[in-house]
């Protein structure tokens, strides 16, 4: 059994994930994980679980985030979520 680096649970099924860095972080739970690694938003502060943005190396979770922070280089980023396909 492990610890969670997050929460502290001492688990059976807790599970490692090694970055490229390759720091080692071991966790109970995807939730502990993501509260751990994944990167925050620079514009609404939300934790960025999917593929999310990045602009001159900040990270955004969206199009319309990075469009509103990262001055003309984020102007230059669009997604085409809920566009019509025809």
């Amino acid at each position: 059994m492990a610890v969670c680096e997050t929460c502290g649970n001492d688990y059976w099924l807790s599970f490692e994930i090694s970055t490229v860095s390759g720091d080692r972080h071991v966790f109970d739970s995807f939730e502990c994980a993501i509260q751990r690694l994944a990167p925050i938003c620079e514009h609404c502060g939300v934790k960025i679980v999917g593929h999310g943005v990045e602009v001159g190396g900040r990270f955004f979770c969206c199009a319309h985030c990075s469009r509103v922070s990262a001055g003309a280089d984020g102007a230059k980023i669009t997604d085409t979520v809920g566009a019509h396909p025809g």
